[in-house]
């Protein structure tokens, strides 16, 4: 038998021999087997919870035994969750016994965790890495400590795209109303110093009524020369317009043959300029002389030449200087020759600070010839950042003399009359305030509200003939005042995408007349240009005019602009009512030489009326194709 089953019986018998008698009838307290593992392949052991020790007396019969000793020891390593005392025991102190009862619930069976495997197999070759032999190179070379910054060693620019200029254009179209599209553009290409160009146009359309028609041809040339110290530069055009006298209203059958009416202008200019340089104390001057000829299918002729220059001197943050100029107009008609001209000179001086800039001068002009005024305005601006690099509020103060030109007038309205009546306005005072400046990136603003005070101001109006309506020039005799407001805004997305528009709001307070004729109070304008990509390209613009009013009566030229009422005149509403104008255009780049291009207008197909009786031609489209080389 094994000596340990032997220890653990000699244990038990030991224990039951001092247990009193009426421990022993003690039920024991029932203990929770615990279950071992199957899979244990170790063999039992027996557990037991260690015994409390107790100390013996000397002179005692359990001290003197050398036995007790080693069974003492043995029933300590029984487990302490087998051990239970007894309730009768005797205190070791007084000399009294130990009792103790000892219960063994199983045997201890050890149970192993799985081993944890490497799934991994060794490398069992012998690999010894290759190192190769390292050298090293000392530098000769002296230690730099200079902490200046170094200027950057230039570099090539690098070849641009279009490195093979077209410097020529040419486009062609037609479309429904006869119309009849040619554009050329010459160029001498990219240089330097010298610019040479020129350019040809023409336009027509037919309408529906009774010669309905217009016609637009221009031709001009330039040329360009830059020096060292200066520019020069010069061109020379020659303009000429085609229509009819077909309006007439609705209600009276045509019992007239329109007549034609044509203008033709020859213009040129010649300027030199001192080129700009960004340096301290600058001086600064140009010179420029203009003219031009101007003639219509009567007797009407104006002719005019303008000597202008400045001269400016900078002063660390002043800019003094002066500009002046002469104009000299000759208009004539059937029944009138006159010598229309002005002297204007304007001395002025600016400052400029971080966040300000204010601009203070005077316009001294006289009128000369068959006029003789003399006139003082204020030339004065002032502009102050609110929030620096984004808003900016300006206040602008001015007064000039607005020159009477047969040619002006013939350009807003080419359904003039013969012998209109001229007559200098003058502004005598423009007020204007205002903010402008950056929203965000891409979009900016210009808004402001204004009052002028106009003297003697010109009005259109039409008058029926025996060769059907056509229009005068009337005169608010006395001072005009005109208030608004303007706002403008232009939003730039992208490179590609371009949205802009101005808004305009007037008031107008007559002297004379009793509404300001054929001037609408409202006017919308609005356009965009975007670019899908580089071969697809897409314009678009609005018009909206507010209502306006022509004269209720109509009046007939006299000699040097005298009036005399015309009595066989209609009685009925001269109203003219506001109108929408929508047009759009594509343009495509077939190759990098060849584009196809296609224009729509009034796509509303609206029947308005800029003037009265003379309706606006309705939906066209027209489109042809561009070459360039």
């Amino acid at each position: 038998m094994n000596s340990r089953y032997t220890y653990t019986l000699l244990t038990l018998i030991i224990a039951l021999y001092f247990v009193p008698a009426q421990a022993q009838t003690k039920k024991p307290a029932k203990k929770a087997i615990v279950k071992t593992a199957a899979k244990a392949k170790t063999p039992a052991k027996a557990t037991a919870k260690p015994v409390k020790k107790t100390t013996a007396k000397p002179g005692t019969k359990k001290a003197d035994a050398g036995a007790s000793k080693s069974l003492g020891d043995a029933a300590a390593k029984a487990s302490q969750d087998t051990t239970k005392k007894g309730g009768n025991g005797t205190n070791p102190s007084n000399g009294s016994s130990v009792s103790e009862e000892i219960v063994i619930t199983t045997a201890y069976k050890p149970v192993l965790a799985d081993a944890v495997k490497i799934r991994r197999n060794p490398d069992l070759e012998d690999k010894a890495p290759f190192k190769a032999p390292l050298t090293y190179t000392t530098l000769d070379k002296k230690l730099d400590q200079d902490s200046e910054i170094k200027h950057l060693d230039p570099q090539k620019r690098p070849a641009e795209q279009d490195s093979v200029l077209l410097n020529n254009y040419v486009k062609a179209g037609v479309g429904s109303l006869k119309t009849l599209l040619g554009e050329a553009y010459f160029g001498n290409g990219r240089d330097q110093a010298l610019q040479v160009g020129g350019f040809l146009k023409h336009f027509s359309q037919a309408g529906s009524w009774e010669k309905q028609n217009e016609s637009k041809d221009e031709v001009g040339v330039f040329i360009k020369s830059i020096n060292s110290e200066n520019n020069i530069s010069g061109r020379i055009n020659y303009k000429r317009q085609g229509v009819y006298f077909y309006g007439h209203p609705d209600s009276i059958p045509l019992t007239f043959a329109p007549q034609k009416q044509h203008f033709s202008e020859i213009s040129g200019e010649v300027e030199l300029a001192k080129n700009f340089k960004d340096v301290e104390n600058d001086f600064t001057y140009a010179v420029k002389l203009k003219g031009y000829s101007f003639s219509n299918a009567y007797q009407a002729k104006e002719s005019n030449i303008v000597l202008s220059g400045f001269l400016n001197q900078t002063i660390k943050q002043f800019y003094t200087g002066l500009s002046a100029s002469i104009d000299l107009s000759n208009p004539k008609d059937s029944l009138y020759n006159l010598n229309n001209s002005i002297l204007r000179l304007n001395p002025y001086i600016k400052f400029q600070g971080t966040n300000y800039k204010i601009d203070a001068g005077v316009n001294i002009e006289k009128e000369f010839g068959d006029f003789n005024r003399f006139f003082i305005f204020p030339a004065a601006k002032l502009e102050y950042q609110v929030i620096p690099k984004y808003v900016r509020l300006f206040v602008e103060a001015k007064g000039d003399i607005n020159r009477a030109s047969i040619r002006d007038f013939a350009a807003i309205n080419p359904y003039i009359d013969k012998n209109i009546q001229l007559k200098n306005s003058v502004d005598q005072l423009d007020i204007s305030a205002g903010l402008k400046g950056t929203l965000a990136p891409g979009l900016s603003f210009k808004a402001s509200v204004f009052r002028n005070s106009v003297k003697d101001m010109p009005l259109l109006v039409s008058n029926q003939t025996n060769e059907g309506y056509k229009f005068i020039v009337i005169y608010d005799n006395g001072r005009s005042r005109v208030t608004g407001f303007n706002g403008e805004l232009d939003f730039k997305a992208t490179d590609d995408v371009n949205i802009f528009g101005r808004v305009e709001f007037k008031d107008y307070k007559m002297n004379t007349e009793k509404e300001a004729w054929n001037l609408p109070k409202f006017l919308l304008t609005a356009g965009t240009a975007i670019h899908i990509n580089n071969k697809v390209s897409i314009t678009g613009s609005l018009l909206i005019r507010g209502d306006a009013y022509d004269r209720p009566f109509g009046i007939v030229p006299g000699p040097l602009g005298t009036l005399t009422p015309n009595t066989n005149l209609l009685t009925q509403n001269r109203s003219i009512s506001s109108f929408a104008d929508l047009n759009g255009g594509v343009e495509y780049r077939v190759t990098p030489v060849i584009t196809v291009f296609a224009q729509a207008n009034n796509i509303l197909n609206s029947g308005y009326q800029t003037w009265i009786y003379y309706p606006n031609y309705g939906f066209n489209i027209f489109g042809g194709v561009g070459f360039s080389f």
